[in-house]
């Protein structure tokens, strides 16, 4: 299922434990442990846990977690990946964050169009969802400006770090898709 997805400035590949590091240096910040659902405070271990899992999730396909690969660099610098993979209803939950550095470059942007481009023409997914938090205005503006339609809210759905908080339910379908 996994193979190395090539963009302009970035790429998109499996992780290893040799980017425990990179990854960790990106994550630990407070303002995206906030946003996403990592824990807080973010390690190294954590890192290298995380990477360990992902890897046995990817042989059992079901996740494709792949790292965002600055290509200037080879470095780390976010991740995104599809969760949740139902191959019998063709969908899939996809899921992201990047670093503080590297924000408001269009490099989030540039990571959704590869892993939507993967999941709709690779693994022949049918639709591909997002669940951000409504403070989060950052990831919904991404989410509206790479074609995805929001769905719903569900109110007060999540506590996350002691605040109950509103989830937004963002969707797109293959023929919504354009990878231009």
């Amino acid at each position: 299922m996994y193979k190395k997805l090539t963009g302009q400035r970035i790429n998109l590949r499996k992780a290893a434990l040799a980017d425990a590091k990179s990854i960790y240096q990106n994550a630990k910040d407070k303002d995206i442990c906030m946003a996403v659902p990592l824990p807080m405070p973010y390690t190294l271990k954590t890192a290298q846990e995380y990477i360990k899992a992902s890897q046995k999730k990817w042989e059992t396909k079901k996740e494709a977690q792949f790292g965002i690969e600055y290509g200037k660099t080879g470095e780390i610098i976010g991740m995104i990946g599809l969760r949740s993979l139902n191959f019998e209803l063709k969908k899939a939950e996809v899921g992201y964050w990047l670093g503080k550095d590297y924000w408001g470059k269009g490099i989030a942007k540039e990571a959704l169009g590869l892993i939507l481009k993967f999941a709709f023409f690779n693994l022949k997914l049918n639709r591909v969802y997002a669940e951000v938090k409504s403070k989060n205005l950052s990831s919904s503006k991404l989410l509206e400006r790479s074609n995805f339609k929001l769905e719903g809210r569900l109110r007060k759905d999540e506590k996350f770090k002691g605040k109950w908080d509103d989830l937004l339910i963002f969707g797109m379908l293959k023929h919504e898709f354009s990878s231009e």
